[in-house]
Parts: C-alpha cells; sequence; structure tokens
C-alpha cells in the first residue's frame, strides 16, 4: 500500500512522517525500534547534562520525555491514519520518548545508560503487563503510551538497582 502522506502538501502531515519517523530513522535500519533507542542515548546524556545536578538534569530529560510523548502522540495518529495501519514499524518517535524515561530514573553514567537501554528494550519488546495493555489503545496514545509504559517499567527496576546498592 502506498501512503499518501508521503505526496500530501499539507504541512501538518509532512511535519508529522517527520516527527512519526524520527526523520527517516524508522525505515533505514532492520530494527527501526532499537536502533531509534540507540539514538536516543547520546541526546539524553546532553540533555541530562544541561542541569547543574544530577536530580536536575534527569528532571529535564523526562520533562522531554513527556514533551516528546504528547507531540509523538499528535504526529503518529496522522501517520498511522494516513497509512492506514494501526502501529507502523517505522514509526519510532514512541522509543524516542520511552528510552528518555527510562533513563531519567538511571544514574548519569555510561553503565546506568547501558542498563536503561537493555531494560526498556526488553519491556518494549516482550509487551509484558502492563506494556500490553496500553498498546491496547487506539491511534497516536496507543503507539505511544506502550513504550512510556516500558519506559516506567524499566525505571522502576532501575530504582531497586540503585536503592538496593546493584547499581
Amino acid at each position: 500500500m502506498t501512503s499518501d502522506i508521503g505526496n500530501d502538501n499539507t504541512r501538518h502531515s509532512k511535519i508529522a512522517k517527520q516527527i512519526a519517523t524520527v526523520f527517516g530513522l524508522g525505515s533505514v535500519f532492520p530494527a527501526p525500534g532499537t536502533a531509534a533507542s540507540a539514538v536516543a542515548l547520546p541526546i539524553a546524556w546532553l540533555i541530562v547534562h544541561l542541569g547543574t545536578a544530577p536530580w536536575q538534569g534527569r528532571g529535564y530529560l523526562l520533562l522531554a520525555g513527556l514533551i516528546v510523548f504528547a507531540v509523538g502522540a499528535w504526529a503518529s495518529e496522522l501517520y498511522a491514519r494516513a497509512e492506514s495501519r494501526t502501529d507502523p514499524s517505522e514509526c519510532v518517535i514512541d522509543e524516542i520518548a520511552g528510552q528518555w524515561v527510562a533513563c531519567a530514573f538511571a544514574p548519569v553514567s555510561l553503565l546506568g545508560f547501558a542498563i536503561a537501554f537493555f531494560l526498556f528494550r526488553a519491556f518494549d519488546i516482550t509487551k509484558l503487563w502492563p506494556v500490553n495493555l496500553a498498546e491496547r489503545l487506539s491511534g497516536g496514545l496507543g503507539i505511544m503510551l506502550d513504550d512510556i509504559v516500558a519506559g516506567v517499567m524499566a525505571g522502576a527496576v532501575i530504582a531497586v538497582l540503585v536503592h538496593t546498592g546493584i547499581l
């Protein structure tokens, strides 16, 4: 099926496609979700270092993840509708938001971000409860929310690892 969004001359549709696919990243790689999560990491690292204290930087990252969630829900809704699919695999803005939420709970270190990456991907790919419940929602909200839930679940595991001194 050919996408109408690429031929649509409306500015909003073109912007939505770029946002939903993270400027085409979702179409380039064989594992687009994992690729988008990997791309999210260095950007998360930069956002975290905007703060003068680690807690402040992680707060900025959480806020950025929530902003991407809101914008991504809009863009994903338009893109999925234009593609006539419920959750197009090339729509990877949800991975950016979810990865940033997971990293917001992690220690600001390479190890902390690596664990956030692997935990987030594990929860996102396996779709364990309650991730699978969020995925059942329709439209852009459903596309985005399952990754936010996976990010929160990864963050909860990280918080336990930090609290127990394992991380």
